[in-house]
């Protein structure tokens, strides 16, 4: 590998871990609006709402689109989403997606 592609190939990984940045950070601004359902944390404070921290991005994007089609129905997220646009979705699937969740097993002994 040459000198010139391992630079190239550096230079890609930077931008591409800045653009991710600042997805999830337009990201978490954006997600103000989901608080009052989602929680803070994407873990869901109301009692019909699902918990949305540590999805898959892409998951998130499509149920996004099809509640902004109208392929998905829910009495808000219709109404929300129809508002949001492909870079908004990105930018609030990322920052969702980028929320680490950890699991703890009862220990029943």
């Amino acid at each position: 590998m040459t000198r010139s592609f391992q630079a190239g190939l550096l230079l890609l990984a930077c931008l591409c871990s800045s653009a991710e940045a600042q997805d999830a950070a337009a990201g978490r601004d954006k997600a103000m609006a989901c608080t009052p359902c989602h929680g803070p944390d994407g873990i869901a404070v109301a009692p019909n709402a699902p918990h949305i921290a540590g999805e898959n991005a892409a998951y998130l994007t499509s149920q996004l689109k099809a509640f902004r089609s109208g392929e998905r129905q829910h009495e808000q997220m219709s109404i929300i989403a129809a508002d949001l646009t492909d870079e908004d979705i990105a930018d609030l699937a990322r920052w969702f997606s980028m929320i680490e969740i950890t699991a703890k097993v009862p220990d029943l002994d």
